[in-house]
């Protein structure tokens, strides 16, 4: 199972909630310019960090590279080859040249950017030294099958399973580019197929037409976020051998919950498939994270038949991350916890821990600054509080609240 890793504190906790691997990107060379992304001693640190708990780490360097990028990018691979990096995610041909003259030992993996969709496809990245292929995010399971059925037993299958999907054919969208001169291809999607369009007659260019689906207006490209964990059978029998998670610009939380679910229904599908059945809490977890509304992507669904569309702009945000446990006082019987949002005294909040994922809530009750001065709300970012508990709360968990309802104005 592969969890995003935008920056530090998410690599920490996809880790801390069961990820087998995580991929991560430096400053430049990545598809997600707008996640915090690490620095080179950033890089060091998360890998060793990785690998001390038995975590892989691959480093994406997958954009479509333009001369430019090519000025740096020996200095980038050579430099992820001292760091240890478990593989190196490439589209550019150019690219994956580069890494196999400078390193040849370096494991490199094929992105979904590459759009492969066949199994001579597979074969000519393999016979290159690729090992492993993200597949396009438009194939069926039944293609799926039979691509796995004509490649070597040591290519591995990746494929995304849950997150935000891209309306252009395997993300390369020139929308960006064209509208804001932000390219995708390079990393910085404006996400243009998010915004409301209307259609201008040429001879009418001032009566614009909204192609209304509701009363918000038009979404013809936005789509809905992928979710399959209601289906971990079908995908593993297909033969995928690495279940994908899209998220390296969403928060820790996202990448908490995600990670745990996904990371619970493997293990109970491997421990015995012929008894696996699907934890109904799971879709539950999944539903308090920031997303559009899921669907099963390109899995069975022809999407000219099946609305994969999402008629919005905006998210599906059903619970309010309160703050993430970074310690626990024994002394004051408090969790140490690192505010994300605020709330007040007498809030029911839900409780997502590493070690048992979904617990019993617990009632904002004592709350106290670093000082010991009694507070009723916790307004400021990113501060730290004790919040009073009797049972030790683990590192990386995380406190939530449904709603906004009948909340305080004002302090």
């Amino acid at each position: 199972m592969l969890s995003p890793a935008g920056d530090m504190e998410k690599l920490k906790v996809a880790i801390a909630y069961g990820a087998d691997a995580v991929y991560l990107s430096g400053k430049s060379f990545g598809l997600r310019a707008g996640s915090g992304n690490f620095t080179r001693s950033e890089l060091r640190e998360g890998i060793q960090y990785a690998h001390a708990r038995g975590v892989r780490c691959y480093v994406t360097m997958n954009v479509l590279a333009h001369p430019s990028d090519m000025l740096s990018a020996d200095d980038e691979i050579l430099f992820l080859a001292d760091a240890k990096a478990d593989a190196i995610i490439v589209s550019d041909p150019g690219i994956f040249r580069r890494i196999r003259l400078l390193s040849p030992q370096t494991e490199i993996h094929i992105s979904t950017q590459a759009s492969t969709t066949n199994a001579e496809a597979c074969l000519f990245w393999y016979e290159l030294g690729a090992r492993r292929i993200v597949l396009a995010r438009e194939m069926t399971l039944d293609e799926i099958r039979l691509i796995r059925a004509q490649i070597p037993s040591d290519m591995s299958i990746e494929c995304f399973v849950h997150g935000a999907m891209c309306v252009a054919y395997s993300g390369r969208c020139l929308l960006s580019g064209v509208f804001t001169g932000r390219s995708a291809n390079s990393g910085a999607c404006a996400q243009p197929c998010r915004w409301k369009y209307k259609i201008v007659e040429e001879k009418r260019p001032d009566q614009p037409l909204t192609m209304e689906e509701d009363e918000h207006g038009s979404y013809l490209l936005n789509s809905k976020d992928i979710c399959m964990i209601d289906h971990i059978p079908e995908l593993l029998e297909a033969g995928v051998d690495s279940l994908k998670i899209e998220g390296r610009i969403k928060g820790a939380f996202y990448a908490a919950s995600v990670t745990h679910v996904y990371r619970q229904a493997v293990d109970r599908y491997y421990a015995d498939p012929s008894a696996y059945t699907a934890d109904p809490d799971w879709k539950e977890i999944l539903n308090r994270t920031v997303h559009r509304e899921f669907g099963t992507g390109f899995y069975w669904d022809n999407p000219r038949e099946n609305a994969q569309i999402f008629p919005g702009d905006t998210y599906i945000r059903p619970a309010y991350v309160a703050g993430m446990v970074i310690g626990y006082d024994r002394e004051k019987k408090a969790a140490v916890v690192s505010q994300r949002n605020k709330i007040y005294e007498g809030d029911e909040l839900s409780i997502l821990t590493p070690t048992a994922g979904t617990k019993t809530s617990i009632r904002a009750v004592g709350m106290t600054e670093e000082n010991g001065t009694p507070i009723t709300s916790t307004p400021r970012a990113m501060m730290t509080y004790y919040l009073p508990c009797e049972e030790p709360l683990p590192v990386f968990t995380f406190l939530s609240r449904t709603g906004d309802k009948d909340r305080p104005s004002a302090d």
